[in-house]
C-alpha cells in the first residue's frame, strides 16, 4: 500500500493535506505578526505573501483577504485545542483535560512573542480593527463547532443534538477570550498562563461566588 493510501485508511492527513496546513498556518501567522508590529492599514496582503514565503496567488488561494487570514488563526489554535483533549487520559476528569489542552496551545504564546507594552498594544489595535469583526465571529462559530465535537467525542454525547459539548464549547471559547483580553491589558502582571490556568480552575470549580 502507497503511503498516501496508508494515510487515508488510517484516518491520518495525508502528505499534501500537511502541506496546505502549514502554508494555511504560515500565512496566518504572518498576518497576525505584521499587523501587529506594523499596525492594520500599513500591511498588505503582498506583504502577508512575501513574509511567509509563497506568492500572492497561493495566499488568494487560501484566504479572501487578511482578516479571514487572522482570525484563521483562532480556528486552527482551538482545532490543535481539540485534538489534544482527544489525546488526553481517558480517566482524567474533562475540565482538568480542557485546562492542558487550552494551556498546551494558548499558553505557547507566552514564549512565541515579545510580551512588551508594544506588543500587547498592537494586539488590542489589531482586535478592534473593524474589519476584522465579521471575519471573528465566524472563527468563533468554526472553533466552537469543532471543539464540541471532540468534547462529544470525549463525553460520549452528540455533538449536533445533545446541548452538553456545544455549551462546554462555548464556555471553553468565553473563559479563553477573557483571559486574552485580561492579558492585554497594559497593567496586566501575570502571563497569558496563569491567567488562563485560574480562569479554568474558577470554571471547573462551578465559578463559586468570590
Amino acid at each position: 500500500m502507497a503511503p498516501a493510501d496508508e494515510a487515508r485508511a488510517s484516518g491520518q492527513p495525508g502528505l499534501r493535506e500537511r502541506k496546505k496546513k502549514q502554508t494555511r498556518v504560515a500565512l496566518s501567522q504572518a498576518a497576525i505578526r505584521l499587523c501587529v508590529l506594523h499596525g492594520w492599514a500599513d500591511v498588505t496582503i503582498e506583504r502577508i505573501a512575501a513574509e511567509a514565503g509563497v506568492s500572492v496567488r497561493t495566499f488568494r488561494n487560501y484566504f479572501s483577504g487578511k482578516a479571514e487570514a487572522i482570525a484563521a488563526g483562532h480556528v486552527e489554535r482551538m482545532l490543535r485545542v481539540a485534538d489534544d483533549l482527544l489525546a488526553r487520559p481517558v480517566g482524567e476528569p474533562l475540565w482538568d483535560s480542557l485546562r492542558h489542552a487550552v494551556l498546551s496551545q494558548f499558553a505557547t504564546s507566552d514564549n512565541s512573542a515579545p510580551q512588551d507594552q508594544r506588543w500587547r498594544e498592537g494586539v488590542r489595535l489589531m482586535l478592534a480593527e473593524p474589519a476584522l469583526a465579521g471575519q471573528i465571529v465566524k472563527a468563533n462559530a468554526a472553533a466552537q463547532e469543532g471543539l464540541a465535537k471532540a468534547v462529544a467525542q470525549r463525553t460520549g454525547t452528540d455533538a449536533e443534538h445533545d446541548v452538553y459539548p456545544k455549551l462546554v464549547a462555548a464556555v471553553v471559547a468565553a473563559g479563553s477570550a477573557v483571559a486574552v483580553e485580561h492579558a492585554l491589558r497594559a497593567d496586566a502582571s501575570a502571563p497569558l498562563g496563569a491567567i488562563l490556568a485560574r480562569v479554568f480552575e474558577q470554571i471547573a470549580a462551578g465559578l463559586p461566588v468570590p
